[in-house]
């Protein structure tokens, strides 16, 4: 195999996780959260930076050494307006990640604790809002891939 289709395929791979890790907070993000929900939650979001940081790791490999080369790239407005959505996703996710590390202190510091249901509805919308915009992500990758934005 080449090292093009390598990097494509790890990349589509990371995106695809990135998407489920999104769903599985959303669903995990939910009334009566228990104390292991609040752990569970927080692990996975740990595994959202990490495959997040990943795709971009693997995406900018593919820019550098991919088959079409960085010119493609660096000159297509929709590989920006893509990059764009993928920052957008990422800054949405920052309330969440905040929230679920303090859930996870508080929750490990009283049992009892409870997750406030204005901050639970907060980051659900947050959750929805970033679901929604990484859904732009594959949209402009394809446009990409068949000659859009040059």
């Amino acid at each position: 195999m080449n090292l093009d289709l390598v990097l494509a395929i790890l990349h589509h791979l990371l995106v695809f996780s990135l998407a489920g890790i999104i769903a599985a907070e959303f669903v995990l993000a939910r009334n009566e959260m228990t104390a292991s929900t609040v752990r569970r939650l927080a692990r996975v979001d740990r595994h959202y930076g990490m495959v997040a940081t990943l795709v971009v790791l693997v995406g900018a490999a593919r820019v550098v050494w991919g088959l079409k080369g960085w010119e493609f790239y660096v000159y297509n407005w929709v590989f920006w307006a893509k990059m764009v959505a993928f920052l957008v996703v990422g800054l949405l996710s920052i309330k969440p990640t905040m929230r679920f590390l303090a859930w996870n202190r508080q929750a490990g510091a009283d049992a009892a604790w409870r997750v406030p249901e204005t901050e639970l509805a907060a980051v659900r919308s947050a959750l929805g809002a970033e679901a929604v915009i990484f859904l732009l992500i594959p949209v402009f990758a394809a446009a990409m891939a068949r000659g859009y934005g040059l």
